[in-house]
């Protein structure tokens, strides 16, 4: 694929979300990805359904713009492979727990004995180092142990399992490319390769940004809906008369005042600039009323032309719909491997040349 990373080979050793994504979003920007493929463990990504055509919509997206190479890493003749292709591909992603590469005969330092300016990326749960640098772990126990969980959902029903793999992708993948890059750079400034050892537990806990910084260093520990952005302010989903769901994000004074005038409840605006929580919860209640009397429909009609950061809680194909992303291509039609057509979600990242 065209793109600004086509001086990059990258040989893939990763299955499921985290390193699949990642070299997805390498492939996208132009990267040489070659995946491979153990003939006698599958991928559960690949069996999972739904399905389009012979293989399931998760395998065809994660897989797209990348080549395949079946390798059995417990054969001698498939390692030597292995360091043969080595000599050709500068960055390696795998997604094993620690030491496993490293059995199998081609960990870093060995790899890295062959072709010194390789950049070897590690994508764990937990990272390669500390106590639980051996343990099993999911999305969900990394967004708990990383503090995230905490200040998510509501106060009464505690965090919700959400709906996408924060973890996984906003963690793991993100960071692994943001690292992989990084040390592209590196090497263009040094001649050296390196190891990057990506954890989702660290990644997700540095996700915690804001209120992370509130309480390292503010010593304010955030609970659900306490804070002015995790419901603890009108900054927050609303029902309406069809059972759909409004987002309200009015915060600046601009749009909480041009937002009550659009409801009506012009007397309600001191209370949107009120700290005081008494003064958010009954302007909430009101907004839940209100709301509550018109179908999502209905106020898409009356906030199109209003900007005050009101906006619907879509489906995934309503958003797929959504006149911004399709003028954005976030929607495209990819070649599924039999010659027919699948629609998949685009390529986020834009470039100009």
């Amino acid at each position: 694929m065209a793109g600004p990373l086509t001086s990059l080979k990258v040989l893939d050793f990763s299955t499921l979300l985290p390193g699949p994504y990642a070299t997805m979003l390498l492939a996208d920007m132009g990267a040489d990805v070659l995946r491979v493929e153990a003939p006698d463990r599958v991928d559960l990504t690949k069996v999972m359904p739904p399905f389009d055509g012979k293989n399931s919509t998760a395998f065809s997206y994660l897989t797209r713009g990348k080549k395949t190479l079946p390798l059995n890493l417990k054969q001698a003749d498939d390692i030597e492979k292995v360091k043969e292709l080595i000599h050709d591909y500068d960055i390696v992603i795998e997604q094993f727990r620690p030491g496993v590469m490293d059995r199998l005969g081609i960990g870093y330092e060995t790899l890295k004995a062959i072709n010194p300016k390789l950049i070897y990326c590690a994508i764990t749960g937990y990272g390669q180092t500390g106590p639980y640098r051996d343990r099993a772990g999911h999305d969900i126990n990394y967004l708990a142990l990383s503090g995230v969980s905490s200040h998510c959902g509501r106060a009464d029903s505690g965090p919700p399992p959400m709906g996408i793999q924060i973890a996984d992708v906003a963690g793991g993948s993100h960071h692994a490319v943001m690292g992989i890059l990084a040390a592209v750079i590196h090497r263009q400034q040094t001649g050296e390769g390196q190891f990057v050892d990506i954890s989702m537990t660290d990644a997700a806990f540095a996700l915690n940004a804001m209120s992370g910084a509130a309480c390292l260093a503010g010593g304010q520990e955030q609970k659900p809906e306490s804070s002015l952005l995790n419901g603890g302010s009108f900054y927050d989903y609303y029902r309406t008369k069809d059972g759909r769901w409004l987002s309200v994000g009015s915060l600046e004074p601009q749009f909480s005042a041009r937002f009550c005038d659009t409801l009506d409840l012009a007397d309600m605006k001191s209370l949107a600039l009120s700290q005081k929580p008494e003064h958010q919860q009954k302007l909430k209640q009101a907004l839940k009323e209100k709301i509550a009397g018109k179908t999502l429909a209905e106020w898409q009609a009356t906030f199109a032309d209003q900007d005050a950061c009101v906006e619907p809680v879509l489906t995934i194909s309503e958003a797929a719909e959504h006149p911004q992303l399709k003028a954005r291509d976030m929607v495209i039609e990819v070649d599924r491997g039999d010659g027919k057509l699948q629609m998949q979600i685009g390529r986020p990242v834009k470039f100009s040349a």
